[in-house]
Formats: C-alpha cells, structure tokens, sequence
C-alpha cells in the first residue's frame, strides 16, 4: 500500500493519479495552454482509484475532441450573449444585421434564457422558450431569427472554448411560416411599368422589376455607380432605415426614441452591401438604358427648377429636392403604383422576388443568376424558383400534349383509323 500511496512523477504534459495523504485519490490532466501562456492542468478528487481513473480519462476524451471549456468562473446566457453582442458580434456584420441581434439578444432571449448557466443550458430549455414565445404572440419569423440569432452566438462560445457543444445544434427550430410568394407575370410587370410611366422617377420600378436589387440599393444608387454607355451599373452601398435613441437629458415620455423630440441617430445612413456576393455589378438592358438617360434628362430639370433648394448627392433616385426619400415614402409610392396599375397588392420585395423568378424560369444558370441578385448560398435560390400560373399552366400543357398526343397510324398497321390499340 505504502508503495500504492507514493506519487510517481510523469513526464511533462502526461496525466496523473496518486492518493494523497487524507486517503483521497487524485487526478491531473493536461488539457491545453491558458491564455496567460502556462499549461491549463485541471485537477480532479474521487474517494477511490477506480472512481479518479474514470474522471481522468473524460478530461482526456473532452480534451481530445476538443469540447473542453475553458478555466474561470462559468458564463451565464445573460453575461455571454451580452459580450457576445457588445465586442464580437460587431466585428463581422453590418449595421442592420446587428439591430436584428440587439433586438433579439435583448427583448427575448437574456429575459427568456439569460439566468440558466451557459454550460448547463439544454435543448429543452430552449425548446420550451420557443413555445413560450409564440404562446405569448411572438411571430413565427420572429421566434426563427431569435433562434438564429441564439444559434450564431453559442458557435462562437463554442469556437473559444467556453461551451462543449452548442445545445441549439439539437434543438428543433420553431417553424417559419413563410411568406408564400407568387411572384407577378408578365402581364401584371407590364401594367406596373406603363402606369410609372406616367409618374416620376418610373424607371426606379423598372430597376426593381428587371434587375431585382433591394430597396436599400437601388435608394443607395448614385450616378457614379451607373454607366449607360457600358449598360451596367455596380451595386457598392445600402441606404439604412434609420434607428433612433433618446437624446433628452430629462425624460421626454415617449416610449420609443423614433419620437423624442431631441433623438439621436444611431445607425449610419449608408453602409457598404451586405456582403461580398452583394458587391456586383449588373448588367443593363437596352430598353433600361434608354429609361435611365431619359430619367437623368428628367432630373437635370428637375434640378434647375428647384435652383437653391435643391440638395447634390448624385443620387438616381432622389425626391424633388435632391434628398434620398425615406424608405416609408417609397413603400407607399409601390403601393399607389399597384392600386394605379389594378394590380393585385403585394410588398415591396416581391418585385425582386419577381425579378429573380423570371431568370430562372428563362433557364438562366443558377451561378449566374446569384452573381445578378447578390446571393452568397446557393440555397437563396431555392426560396426564390417560384412558379408564375402562365408558366405552370405552359408546362401543363406541354406535358399533356406529350403523353397524350395522339399516335400516328404507320403504313404497316391494320386498320384505316390509326386508333392506338390498347394492350391487355
């Protein structure tokens, strides 16, 4: 027993058993570097040499597959997510991205999930939140972007070290229920466009229509990102709808900033695209260019009329006075267009919806069409290869006429009825 008791010395960075004095067995494990550079020797305490060999050997298998968490006091929800959203998550998105997380981070998931211990938390816990949160009225999409936003912030504990495994990897998704989008025909782009034509800036409809950019680029286009001689134009920037944060020193009484009568601006105006893939440029139809030269001829004169009120930011698609007009403003000019044009209501975005479905309905390759409408993921073109009712019922009767198309009597066949004889 003495020789039981007596603590053989291991190479460095090897694990150890031993029984100390007290009679207790004890185990130390090598499992990587601190941050201050020194090895992380964790240390464990069993009552027996069976009981201490087990625990030794889960810190080697956590160790080896790397699901080791780091050394210190352990991070609760509520103290990860709030690092997480103050000094990372910043780093890596835009602007508008991050106010989905602050949103998200903030009024659901630290009050839903903020008090459970990072390491402790389970996939059904955050399936009962779920619950709890469309129960209480919460939107399907809502309780999905929260999800991703949960999802994309435990990868990165997981990344440095701080969780073993992100628990929301195993947790079931609340459902989408997604926008069913039927983008509109050729018959009803035709109507939009003639009724904008009798408007101004009617060539910003047909940007949207042919060339599907979104509402914050083609607001963010200026004249020096389009060239007419070339027949493309480069998508670089984004215009942001505004966010707000009180800017009273004494409580004004109102409860959303947007409406403090000394509110600050907290985001920028323009941004760079969203992402790389978002960064293109796009080629212009001729029918295009020639809208683009008479809206430029259009807003020259729009700008000697207006004289000293009229503001230069070689904007494409500025108001009267030369000021980028508010996405609010140009929603509602979309919807008068529709109610002009007698076509059936649908949002703003289902102009690009449209524009990306004719491109795969014309057999545009798949590569090509993500280059034209600023996808990163293949699977973006998925949730856009809508089906136009002309187009279903043309593939209707194209295989109709293919499997029940008549046969042609040949020469050789009895019969003066070329009748296809059926088999028993």
């Amino acid at each position: 027993m003495a020789e039981e008791k007596k603590r053989t010395r291991q190479p460095n960075g090897r694990s150890s058993i031993y029984q100390a004095k007290d009679g207790k067995w004890h185990g130390r494990v090598t499992v990587g570097i601190r941050d201050d550079g020194k090895p992380d020797r964790r240390h464990v305490e069993r009552k027996t040499r069976a009981e201490v060999t087990l625990a030794v050997r889960e810190l080697e298998k956590q160790r080896d597959a790397k699901t080791m968490k780091k050394p210190g006091k352990a991070w609760t929800v509520k103290a990860w997510l709030t690092h997480w959203i103050e000094n990372v998550a910043s780093l890596a998105v835009n602007d508008n991205t991050m106010v989905g997380y602050g949103v998200a981070v903030r009024k659901h998931l630290i009050p839903g999930l903020g008090a459970h211990r990072l390491d402790r938390l389970k996939p059904e816990h955050i399936e009962t939140f779920y619950a709890k949160m469309q129960a209480n009225g919460s939107k399907p999409a809502t309780a999905h972007q929260v999800h991703r936003t949960l999802r994309t912030a435990l990868n990165e504990a997981v990344r440095r070290g701080h969780l073993g495994k992100n628990p929301v990897q195993l947790a079931k998704a609340p459902k989408t229920g997604e926008y069913e989008v039927e983008p509109y025909s050729v018959q009803e782009v035709q109507r939009l466009l003639k009724a904008a034509g009798q408007n101004r800036n009617s060539a910003r409809w047909a940007v949207a229509l042919a060339l599907g950019l979104r509402q914050g680029e083609v607001l963010g286009l200026r004249w020096e990102d389009v060239d007419l001689d070339g027949g493309f134009l480069v998508v670089r920037r984004s215009r942001h709808r505004p966010q707000y944060a009180h800017g009273c020193v004494d409580p004004c009484g109102r409860k959303a900033a947007g409406y403090c009568p000394q509110k600050r601006r907290t985001n920028p105006e323009l941004s760079t695209t969203k992402s790389r893939a978002g960064r293109r440029a796009v080629g212009l139809p001729e029918q295009l260019v020639d809208l683009l030269r008479a809206h430029l001829r259009a807003q020259e004169g729009e700008r000697a009329a207006a004289s000293k009120r009229w503001e230069e930011n070689r904007l494409v698609f500025p108001d009267e006075h030369g000021r980028s007009p508010s996405h609010r403003r140009d929603w509602a000019e979309w919807k008068a267009l529709l109610a002009e044009a007698k076509v059936r209501d649908g949002r703003l975005h289902d102009a690009r919806h449209t524009a990306a479905t004719v491109l795969l309905i014309l057999g545009v390759p798949e590569r090509a069409v993500m280059s034209l409408m600023g996808w990163s993921t293949t699977a973006m073109a998925a949730r856009y290869q809508h089906m136009v009712d002309a187009v279903r019922s043309d593939v209707a009767r194209q295989v109709d006429g293919l499997i029940w198309k008549p046969e042609t009597a040949h020469p050789d066949d009895n019969g003066a009825g070329g009748t296809p004889v059926s088999a028993n």
